[in-house]
């Protein structure tokens, strides 16, 4: 039986077709509504060299001044792993739920050589001056865990 060619690709984050899961966040119509949203589309835009949109769920505190996508750089991005996506906790502080990481693993290619990226992101919920103060994600920062030897 063939394939139908409307058949959407899945999402470069691994999730389904495009358009219905980074798509609309990327193209401003939606705010994802989690940090693990938020984390898989900037992947995608990543992989897309949207550097408007990493600038945008950039958190103003951390964003770097110089350019986030070098587009001279032959990268390829090869896939994404969620690891986990938890709430910020404290031992003595209820819960915040304005605040989460997300760990992942990214493969990607550069001029030809296999790398991989392994980071715990935070993330931060709040208002947003360029959206009349709507709250939304923003990428705060990332840790990179150590492996043993």
């Amino acid at each position: 039986m063939a394939t139908s060619s409307k058949t959407p690709l899945p999402c470069p984050c691994g999730g389904p077709g495009i358009m219905r899961c980074c798509g609309p966040y990327i193209a401003g119509a939606e705010l994802p509504p989690t940090a693990e949203a938020l984390m898989r589309s900037r992947y995608v835009a990543f992989k897309m060299q949207d550097e408007a949109y990493l600038r945008a769920t950039w958190h103003p505190s951390t964003r770097p001044t110089e350019p986030i996508v070098n587009k001279d750089e032959k990268i390829q991005w090869l896939g994404l792993e969620i690891k986990s996506g938890l709430r910020l906790r404290q031992a003595d502080l209820p819960e915040d739920p304005d605040k989460a990481t997300v760990e992942f693993v990214a493969r990607y290619k550069i001029n030809g050589r296999a790398y991989t990226l392994h980071e715990i992101s935070r993330f931060v919920r709040e208002p947003d001056p360029a959206l009349g103060g709507k709250p939304r994600w923003f990428y705060l920062d990332g840790s990179f865990p150590e492996y043993p030897e």
